[in-house]
C-alpha cells in the first residue's frame, strides 16, 4: 500500500464546489456527501478509476501548510453534468478518539470538504493511478467489491460502461456494503444513481448490511459473497474476469476469507488469487 508522502503535490490547481449533497440519511451514524466539483485548471483530464489529490487547510502551529488526502473520483468522464467539466468525490465526515488526551478529533480533510457550500474555491493536485482501470475488452466479467465509501469508483465504472462507452457484454457483478440499507451509497433515498442500472441485463448489485447495526457490527460482506460463492468462483476461474476491491483494509480480509471458504481452501483460493495477480486482472485500492 502507497503512503501519501509518496504522491507528488507540487503541481497544485483549484476547484470550485458546485453542488454538496448529503447521501446518507439524516439518522445515519455517519454523514457521507457526495461533492461535485469544476476544476479551473486548463487541459485538466482524467481516466475512470483514478483518484485526485485535496490540499485541505494545514495546522498551522505544527508548521503544517497543507493536509493532504486522496479521493476516488465517483464519477465517468463526463462528469455529472455530461459536459466533461466536473468531477465527483464522496466525502464520509471522519472524526477517531485521540489515544494520549481521550478526546474526539475530527478529521482534517473530510470536515473541510463536508462543509464547503457552493461556490467555494479548494486547492487539488493529481489524477494518480493507472493500475484501477476499466478494461478494454466490453465482454470482459467484472466483479467489484466495496464497503462504505469504497463503492465511489463503482459508480464512476458502471456510468462509463453504461453510459459513455454504451454498454457491457460482460457480467458486472458488484458487491457493497454499509451497516443499514437505507445508509447504501448510491442506492437509498437519498440517492440512487446505481439503481438505475439495475435492469440492465448484464449488470447486478448484491447488498451486504449488517446483522446487527446497533452494536455496530460490520456489514457482512462476506455472507453476501457466500451466497452467491458460485457464480463468483465461476467468474474468478474465467480467465476474461477482473476483479476489484476497494475500501479500508478489512475489504481484503474479509473477501480473502470469503474466497477461501468458497474454493474449498485458503490454498485453492491463494493460488486463483495468484493467477489473477500474475495476468493483471487483480486491483486493489485500499486506504
Amino acid at each position: 500500500m502507497e503512503r501519501l508522502s509518496d504522491y507528488d503535490i507540487g503541481n497544485s490547481y483549484e476547484a470550485v464546489v458546485k453542488q454538496t449533497t448529503p447521501i446518507t440519511p439524516p439518522d445515519a451514524k455517519d454523514e457521507v456527501r457526495h461533492i461535485v466539483l469544476e476544476i479551473a485548471q486548463p487541459g485538466f483530464d482524467f481516466i475512470v478509476g483514478q483518484s485526485v489529490g485535496v490540499l485541505a487547510p494545514g495546522d498551522a502551529e505544527l508548521g503544517e501548510k497543507h493536509h493532504f488526502r486522496l479521493y476516488s473520483v465517483a464519477s465517468s468522464t463526463l462528469g455529472d453534468d455530461g459536459k466533461s467539466k466536473t468531477i465527483s468525490i464522496c466525502v464520509k465526515r471522519c472524526s477517531y478518539i485521540d489515544e494520549v488526551s481521550g478526546e474526539r478529533v475530527l478529521g482534517r480533510a473530510s470536515n473541510y470538504l463536508c462543509d464547503l457550500k457552493p461556490g467555494d474555491r479548494i486547492s487539488m493536485t493529481g489524477p494518480y493511478g493507472h493500475q484501477f482501470t476499466v478494461p478494454k475488452d466490453r465482454t470482459a466479467n467484472l466483479l467489484m467489491v466495496g464497503l462504505g465509501t469504497g463503492v465511489a469508483p463503482f459508480r464512476a465504472f458502471v456510468k462509463h460502461i453504461y453510459d459513455t462507452a454504451g454498454g457491457w457484454e460482460g457480467k458486472v457483478r458488484l458487491f457493497y456494503g454499509a451497516q443499514r440499507g437505507v445508509e447504501l451509497l448510491y442506492m437509498n433515498d437519498e440517492n440512487n444513481d446505481l439503481a438505475n442500472y439495475v435492469d440492465d441485463e448484464t449488470f447486478k448489485a448484491f447488498e451486504a448490511v449488517s446483522p446487527h447495526p446497533a452494536l455496530d457490527e460490520p456489514a457482512a460482506l462476506d455472507e453476501a459473497l457466500e451466497q452467491h460463492g458460485q457464480e463468483v468462483w465461476e467468474m474468478i476461474q474465467d480467465p476474461n474476469t477482473y476483479v476489484y476491491l476497494a475500501g479500508q483494509p478489512k475489504v481484503v480480509e474479509n473477501f480473502d476469507a470469503a474466497l477461501a471458504k468458497i474454493a474449498g481452501s485458503e490454498d485453492e483460493w491463494r493460488k486463483a488469487k495468484a493467477r489473477l495477480d500474475a495476468t493483471g486482472r487483480w486491483a486493489e485500492l485500499v486506504y
